[in-house]
């Protein structure tokens, strides 16, 4: 797990080890149980002044690069898919977007608090009816004077029920396609007409809110949107590309528990007169478990890597991302089997990691559309 990484990150990443394992894992499953957000949980990675790993210090982060937050992310999920999502949902859809495309004044009243944790931070594009066609949206944004009126629904939103701003995208040009999306930093507290109208049961990753959120005649001021009128989707592929290295890196956390879990019960539970792990079933599931992570790993890393030099990553972090989201699922049900019954209760933590690795899959972009930005990506 030491492959080429530098002094700096190696210290954050064992840092971050320590404290998912004393603070976050001896609560992961009551928390899901639970449905609670762990508020304290990001209060103390605020303190460690990890809640903006890759935003410059001027704006209130570690100044850190990608890979150093992909490492921070990898190792949330070992121990809590949902600390991990709602860390990276934070960081790279609500935090960066305006550390990249903000003004100076955006980024100091916005990003700092953001990248400091005094608040977390959500990001609003999916709809009810839109799903993989995230550019077909009804939300609306008028002008009206020196104000924006926002209206509309969206859906599938972490961390909306917690957040201090909502990055949101809107329609503020009908009929322009593409050209006509803008994006605008709400206020939940402070903007009349924001409203979390659903927190919803899921699968998995329970600890992580999952909203509905209404707007209703939500009426912001013009220093509120972000860019330029009209580029809220160039803003969103952007994003994404960021978002898939974050879900991989996710991915490749939750896999990496799940198979840490196997390995050890393989060695302690006993069948036949001998461990289990001496048997070729298991150990050759086992094996394939930390040949899969490995690769999910590199590919992680080489897409954050090239982020980090400022190449084109749109091949690499949808390979990273359809990977590692895939290797998790298949890890995490391997897992389960290896612990045969106990890996069916919530005594044990596969169970969680295959609930919460199958989001993976679907989120920031299916596994299909990830094969479609691929094939693009190489001219099919």
């Amino acid at each position: 797990m030491d492959f080429n990484l530098p002094n700096e990150h190696r210290m954050i990443r064992d840092t971050v080890r320590d404290f998912c394992d004393e603070e976050i894992e001896p609560i992961a499953q009551e928390i899901e149980d639970e449905h609670r957000f762990p508020q304290e949980v990001f209060d103390e990675l605020a303190k460690l002044d990890l809640m903006g790993v890759p935003v410059p210090e001027e704006y209130g982060g570690a100044g850190g690069d990608y890979l150093m937050y992909a490492l921070v992310a990898e190792e949330l999920g070992r121990v809590s898919g949902s600390i991990g999502l709602s860390y990276v949902a934070h960081t790279s859809l609500a935090t960066m977007p305006i550390v990249k495309f903000g003004t100076e004044a955006q980024k100091e009243r916005w990003a700092k608090p953001l990248a400091s944790g005094e608040y977390l931070g959500s990001w609003a594009l999916t709809e009810p009816g839109s799903g993989s066609d995230a550019s077909d949206m009804d939300t609306t944004a008028e002008k009206d004077g020196d104000e924006w009126v926002i209206n509309g629904t969206k859906q599938f939103i972490t961390n909306a029920n917690v957040a201090g701003s909502v990055l949101v995208k809107a329609v503020t040009e009908p009929g322009a396609g593409y050209g006509g999306i803008s994006t605008f930093i709400v206020d939940p507290e402070e903007d009349d007409g924001f409203e979390v109208t659903t927190v919803w049961d899921k699968m998995g990753l329970n600890a992580s809110p999952t909203c509905e959120i209404q707007f209703d005649d939500v009426r912001v001021p013009e220093d509120r949107l972000l860019g330029e009128e009209g580029e809220g989707w160039e803003q969103t592929k952007k994003t994404l590309n960021g978002g898939r290295i974050s879900i991989a890196a996710l991915s490749t956390g939750l896999a990496q528990g799940a198979f840490e879990a196997a390995r050890h019960y393989s060695k302690e539970r006993e069948q036949f007169g001998q461990p289990i792990s001496k048997f070729d079933a298991i150990r050759n599931k086992i094996v394939d478990m930390d040949r899969k992570i490995e690769r999910a790993r590199l590919l992680t890393h080489k897409s954050a890597t090239m982020y980090d030099d400022g190449e084109d990553v749109t091949r690499i972090s949808s390979l990273a991302k359809l990977d590692a989201s895939e290797v998790s699922r298949e890890v995490a049900e391997d897992a389960v089997q290896v612990h045969g019954g106990y890996g069916y209760t919530e005594d044990f933590s596969p169970q969680r990691f295959y609930r919460d690795a199958k989001l993976m899959e679907i989120g920031e972009g299916t596994s299909e559309i990830q094969h479609l930005v691929i094939g693009r990506e190489l001219g099919l």
